[in-house]
């Protein structure tokens, strides 16, 4: 007689998202992963919860639920019981009440400026965090691709010094676990989306990151990385479905072609090879055409912002992804939090291509990705280029920045647009300007008072150059002096920092703090000149405001034609240079020093008195400005 084959014990090793909260307008689909979980039935007696449909995965270890919360559901705890013949496994769900205004949250905007750092960069509030027993990775600092200490508690200590400089949003790189075998520092192959490394800290740390970083009225926005996780991501070992990742016969690297995404007579080869293959041979590329795949991601998202109280994301490779799945990922945030903005990198040297993927632009073609922001790598490219050169050729030097504006027609928000001068993933600016800090200080100068929404990154305030360029991304992602306890230099405090840096830095702090408060350079429309002999001009203003910049890059000292700006004058005697505090009157002589630049906030003339009303002329608001990495009082 045969022996009867016993039964396959079930069992439930992963729930996710991890809790969900009552009054979504996102429907909730469980991920539960465990073993022989194929074939099972759930149940809840939970009031208010009803199961409304179980999908079959390709693998037998998952169930993906279907579940509706009723609005008037309690909250607190839910228990699933999970039965597969005699067996019956059991897990409780957290179910909890939104905050009144979570849904109509508001977010980041060109009133805000956006710093952008790497937690393992910027300073290191716990050593004790470095290296931990289960992540593969141990700390080397002497190796510029490895780990080197950063962490949450690090930032969280130095966000008053954020604070002095004029911050009002913070942009981490993807702080979620990166489990891979080396250079592991930046984020962005996770190997879990919904746990923060532990060597940054753990999921409460980011929440109280964001609670600290709120009471000084800075906004945290989430690095969103839906393109791709790495190799060491739990799920790897055993897929849910086949196509939950692409996966051709042999390894296919990403072209990096991203125009063939936008150009309508590429051939399908190119087109899937941008998009299906993978960004780098320890970035499996996901597959957000499946269904599941596509919730999955929007519920991580929605999962974080809701429980850490997020202002916003910063989406990774947009472009790369499946274009409908993507598309519909970032119209279900917004169905969420209509007031929400998601920026997303495409990077492209065309802002025909980078125009493409703005939400609100009209295509031929009719797609819409949906997303209210992009970054500006046309600008960024244009800004390094102009800056670094003096000369006067028909598309060199302010020539170039002054073409680059001159395309603002091709966006339906040039606003919306994120300005920046480098960012993680370029070269550093200062390296570009080889350490020049007038041309530094000339980029920041742009980088406060052009249109759209200025993101600095870290270190830029100081003119930071890479360690060695020979030595790629990890030399350039270089540390921050004093965020480490035996570091000689403290930039944080300015302890130590040079004269050059100084200058550069409280150049930035007198920009950023005034610009916090200069609603003309958030709202206000813009007037260029044509640039003469390498010097340029421009005007953003409001019906009642009015900011003149004036950029003289050349060797000479030159001096501003007021006439020939008089179109935008008319309304304006005088104004006070920002970076100074000297008053400035328009039409007396007034000269810019070679290499320098002024930003002149310009008073109304005084209308003529009435004998009922006396007009009073304003007067420039003064900000006050903090000293050289001055750290203010904290709680």
């Amino acid at each position: 007689m045969a022996k009867k084959r016993e039964a396959e014990v079930i069992a439930i090793k992963r729930v996710e998202p991890l809790s969900w909260w009552i009054g979504m307008k996102t429907p909730l689909q469980l991920m539960i992963y465990g073993e022989n979980l194929a074939g099972s039935t759930i149940q809840t007696q939970r009031k208010g919860v009803r199961i409304k449909k179980v999908h079959k995965s390709d693998s037998p270890n998952y169930l993906f639920v279907d579940i509706e919360i009723a609005p008037a559901t309690q909250a607190g705890k839910c228990t699933f019981d999970i039965k597969k013949g005699s067996q019956t496994v059991r897990f409780d769900y957290l179910l909890e009440r939104r905050h009144k205004d979570s849904a109509t949250r508001k977010s980041f905007s060109a009133a805000d400026l956006i710093y952008l750092l790497m937690p393992d960069r910027f300073a290191n509030g716990d050593p004790g965090n470095d290296s931990t027993p289960n992540t593969k990775e141990k700390v080397n600092r002497k190796e510029p691709s490895g780990r080197h200490g950063g962490d949450l508690q690090g930032i969280i200590d130095h966000l008053d010094y954020l604070s002095g400089l004029g911050v009002t949003t913070l942009w981490i790189t993807p702080p979620q676990l990166d489990n891979e075998p080396e250079q592991s520092y930046h984020g962005y192959a996770s190997a879990d989306y919904y746990h923060i490394d532990p060597r940054f800290g753990d999921n409460e740390l980011y929440q109280q990151l964001v609670v600290e970083a709120h009471w000084r009225d800075i906004k945290v926005i989430m690095d969103a990385v839906p393109n791709h996780c790495g190799t060491a991501h739990w799920w790897m070992q055993d897929l849910p479905f086949r196509n939950w990742i692409h996966q051709p016969p042999e390894f296919i690297r990403s072209n990096y072609r991203l125009v063939t995404t936008v150009d309508k007579n590429s051939a399908k080869i190119d087109r899937q090879e941008t998009t299906d293959g993978w960004f780098d041979d320890s970035m499996p590329d996901m597959a957000l055409e499946n269904p599941y795949v596509q919730q999955y991601f929007l519920q991580t998202y929605i999962w974080w912002i809701e429980w850490a109280d997020l202002d916003g994301l910063r989406v990774d490779t947009f472009p790369y992804n499946d274009r409908i799945g993507i598309a519909n990922w970032t119209q279900g945030i917004l169905k969420e939090y209509p007031n929400l903005n998601i920026v997303a990198e495409c990077w492209h040297s065309s802002p025909a291509v980078v125009a493409y993927w703005m939400g609100k632009n009209k295509n031929s073609d009719g797609y819409s990705s949906h997303l209210p922001a992009v970054m500006d790598f046309p600008l960024q490219e244009a800004l390094q280029e102009s800056i670094a050169e003096d000369s006067t050729e028909w598309m060199k030097g302010m020539n170039r920045l002054y073409e680059a504006l001159a395309l603002d027609f091709l966006y339906a928000d040039p606003k919306s647009l994120l300005l920046f001068l480098d960012n993680h993933d370029t070269i550093r600016f200062a390296d570009a300007m080889k350490g020049n800090k007038d041309k530094i200080k000339m980029g920041l100068t742009l980088l406060a008072t052009l249109r759209g929404i200025p993101q600095l990154y870290y270190g830029t305030e100081y003119g930071f150059r890479s360690t060695n360029l020979s030595k790629g991304d990890g030399a350039s992602r270089k540390d921050f002096p004093g965020g480490w306890r035996k570091d000689r230099k403290d930039l944080f405090t300015g302890e130590g920092a040079t004269a050059h840096e100084k200058e550069i830095f409280e150049h930035a702090c007198r920009l950023f703090n005034w610009r916090k408060t200069a609603t003309v350079i958030h709202k206000g429309e813009t007037t260029h000149f044509l640039p003469r002999n390498n010097t340029y001009g421009y005007f953003r203003y409001t019906r009642d405001e009015a900011v003149f910049v004036f950029l003289n890059p050349t060797r000479k000292d030159v001096r501003i034609d007021w006439e020939h700006y008089s179109e935008c004058l008319k309304d304006y005697g005088s104004g006070t240079d920002i970076l100074t505090g000297d008053q400035v009157i328009v039409g007396e002589e007034f000269k810019v020093k070679a290499h320098q630049s002024v930003v002149i906030e310009l008073i109304p003339t005084p209308k003529k008195r009435t004998k009922t009303t006396a007009s009073k002329q304003p007067v420039a608001a003064k900000t006050k400005q903090p000293k050289a990495g001055k750290v203010t009082k904290s709680r």
